[in-house]
């Protein structure tokens, strides 16, 4: 099946290129905590051997920085490093890795008075220098508070797609062009219309395709499909990652996952018409990565999906995260959510919290909050 694909400018990644009619790059991300060297660097070599083109490590303490620049030194791969909200961890990396990626939404977190015009010059810098690519990464969960604010509450799509041309416009008037951006929602359709939107408002920029919080196979590779069916069947995307919850020593599936995607697009095996459901019970749970702070989360979500499965013919959402970067506003849209702490988990009723409980409490705590919910439903 021949796709023509959006003409978008060429951006070198390590010893890989996209855009430019080069081939999808598939990606994933280390689960492991950065810090255990021997560990993340398994998971790399498993990664590389599973077929990565890129592998993304994220980085939130110096304590980090210092394990990914020993990291790099025992392998070849292609690295992007997963900024959190200190943006100046940076300029100890960028010499070490071959992509920087940066959370638009994240950067008012660190030096609130300093305008992130300011932060971003500094680390398009600092690629430019030691020869990096960005990924400019707008996540639902994690827009820019004084974006939201400017749009409808119900309208999630409107803050991402302003921030991100915000940050292309703003890199291109500075000179740097070895960018990639990425707009990810959970909900396959969001993912579809924005990363639309995006590419015909700014065809020349590479775009990197994701469902965020996809969960657990085979739903998670389900919802993942749909979107890249979409897209990418209309030419538009150029690197891509699954993302799944699933234990550290199973990470792999998500490269495997992402080639047997787009092997089958390749031959016209797709869904002609895909309408994801939104009449039953939809679990979303985050990748695992290296900010998950417990690794019981990964459980847990399986736990979840078993214990609501007699819920299954209901229309709600229930969120299962596993760090406090990403957990606390993104459990927020769910009818009941769960962010996962190192020792206890974080229940919120759609957003309002209802308290901090043990991973051997939620279950029941879960289950009364779901009860109730499907009573106000069908009564």
């Amino acid at each position: 099946m021949k796709i023509d694909r959006n003409p978008t400018r060429k951006v070198t990644i390590g010893k890989i290129a996209i855009g430019a009619g080069h081939p999808i790059a598939v990606q994933s991300m280390t689960a492991t905590h950065t810090a255990n060297i021997p560990d993340t660097l398994a998971q790399i070599y498993a990664l590389e051997s599973a077929g990565a083109d890129i592998i993304r490590v994220a980085v939130d303490s110096t304590k980090d920085a210092n394990a990914l620049t020993e990291i790099r030194k025992e392998t070849t791969a292609n690295l992007s490093v997963d900024l959190q909200e200190n943006y100046r961890l940076a300029e100890k990396l960028a010499p070490h890795v071959d992509k920087i990626r940066y959370n638009p939404g994240h950067l008012y977190h660190h030096e609130r008075q300093k305008p992130w015009q300011e932060k971003v010059r500094f680390l398009a810098g600092l690629a430019a220098e030691n020869g990096c690519a960005i990924r400019v990464g707008v996540n639902c969960g994690s827009v820019d508070p004084a974006k939201k604010d400017r749009y409808q509450a119900d309208d999630s799509i409107g803050p991402m797609l302003e921030s991100a041309i915000e940050h292309t416009d703003f890199l291109d008037s500075i000179g740097f062009t070895n960018y990639v951006v990425s707009l990810k929602d959970s909900d396959p359709s969001k993912v579809i219309e924005v990363n639309r939107r995006f590419a015909k408002e700014r065809p020349e920029i590479p775009l990197h395709l994701g469902v965020t919080e996809a969960g657990m196979p085979p739903e998670g590779i389900i919802k993942t499909r749909i979107a890249f069916e979409q897209l990418i069947g209309q030419g538009i995307g150029d690197t891509l990652r699954v993302s799944l919850t699933v234990p550290n020593s199973d990470k792999p599936q998500e490269i495997e996952a992402g080639r047997a995607i787009l092997a089958d697009i390749a031959a016209g095996r797709v869904r002609s018409v895909v309408n994801f459901s939104t009449d039953t019970l939809n679990i979303i749970s985050c990748p695992s990565c290296s900010r998950v702070e417990n690794e019981a989360f990964v459980e847990l979500a399986q736990q979840v999906r078993t214990m609501t499965e007699y819920a299954r013919k209901h229309a709600l959402t229930i969120a299962v995260m596993g760090c406090r970067v990403n957990g606390p506003g993104e459990t927020d849209d769910a009818d009941l959510g769960l962010w996962c702490g190192p020792k206890y988990v974080n229940l919120k009723r759609k957003g309002e919290s209802l308290g901090s409980f043990s991973y051997e409490e939620i279950l029941p705590k879960l289950k009364n909050e779901l009860d109730q919910l499907i009573e106000g439903l069908v009564s």
